[in-house]
Parts: structure tokens; C-alpha cells; sequence
């Protein structure tokens, strides 16, 4: 949730009248807050996996789905993530490739239905 605009404090943008008549179009693209996870770091320390997420859906009724469904995609995303954490070898990097299809499969879930495409930003161990 942006606090600027709660609070009242965020700009509009500003419109200009140069140009075509063409609508914007609708961005498709829904970024999700950062998973994390613990995960234990060599000499036996804790350590923190994180996760940055997206998801694009071209499909306009699927993106209105997408949006409504966030706290239970943040929850599958949570689970998974700890998961792969958990199994995670003190000192090894993780195996995103595995991880992304985890994800995409609990996306689809999810959703009912495959149409939303999960994207990664970042996974990063510390």
C-alpha cells in the first residue's frame, strides 16, 4: 500500500495534451511484497532468504483475479519459499530454477488457471 496516497500527500500525474487520442494502456504488471525465509548459514548462524516477486497478466479479467487474490498468493509464495529454505544446504546457493517453477505451479493454483506468469527479481541469501 503506497502511505502517500493514504495520506493524501501523492501527485497526480500531470496530463498533456500533445499526442494522439490513445489511452494508456493498463500496465499487466502486479508486484508483490518480498518473501522472506530463515535459512541456516554456515557455523550454524541464521540467515535470511528473500524473494522478490511479480506477476504479469495480459488478460484484464484474470489481472482484476490477480489482484483480489494477493494475501493468498503472498501466503502460497511464503510457504514454498520456506520450504526451499528449509531444505537448503548451510553455505550452497539456492536452485532458483526449481524454486520458479515451485512458484509458478503455486500461482496457478492459486488462480485456478494458468494466464498469470510469474516473474522473479531477486533471490538472495544473507
Amino acid at each position: 500500500m503506497d502511505r502517500r496516497a493514504l495520506l493524501g500527500l501523492k501527485t497526480q500525474p500531470l496530463k498533456t495534451g500533445g499526442g494522439g487520442g490513445a489511452a494508456a494502456p493498463q500496465a499487466s504488471y502486479l508486484r508483490l511484497p518480498t518473501i522472506t525465509a530463515n535459512v541456516m548459514r554456515p557455523g550454524g548462524r541464521r540467515g535470511v532468504m528473500t524473494v522478490e516477486t511479480g506477476i504479469d497478466t495480459p488478460d484484464a479479467a484474470l489481472r482484476t483475479r490477480v489482484a483480489q487474490s494477493a494475501p493468498r498468493l503472498r501466503a502460497a509464495y511464503a510457504a514454498v519459499v520456506q520450504q526451499s529454505a528449509s531444505a537448503l544446504l548451510p553455505g550452497s546457493p539456492p536452485d532458483v530454477e526449481r524454486l520458479v517453477a515451485q512458484l509458478q505451479a503455486a500461482t496457478n493454483t492459486v488462480m485456478g488457471r494458468a494466464g498469470a506468469r510469474l516473474l522473479i527479481g531477486t533471490v538472495m541469501v544473507v
